[in-house]
């Protein structure tokens, strides 16, 4: 099954930038893609993740929210 890692972020945030660069760091170690998505676009996410931003989802579930933990996701990665 191929990973689906996913950083959700909103526009002006400045955790939301340092969350895009660790995560460029994991997927450059690991070798995965990875997707960002603006919960502010999408009332169900800015719902329930609104208040968290930035959430990483590892396969569609809450791995981290507010700081990127690096070397936890890029174990969780297999890495």
């Amino acid at each position: 099954m191929p990973v689906t890692l996913m950083l959700l972020t909103r526009k002006e945030c400045h955790l939301c930038e340092q969350a895009r660069q660790a995560m460029q760091r994991v997927g450059h170690a690991v070798g995965v893609s990875w997707w960002e998505r603006d919960v502010d676009t999408d009332a169900e996410l800015s719902y329930e993740y609104g208040d968290r931003v930035p959430v990483v989802l590892l396969r569609g579930v809450e791995h981290s929210f507010w700081r990127v933990d690096e070397a936890r996701l890029i174990a969780d990665l297999g890495g």
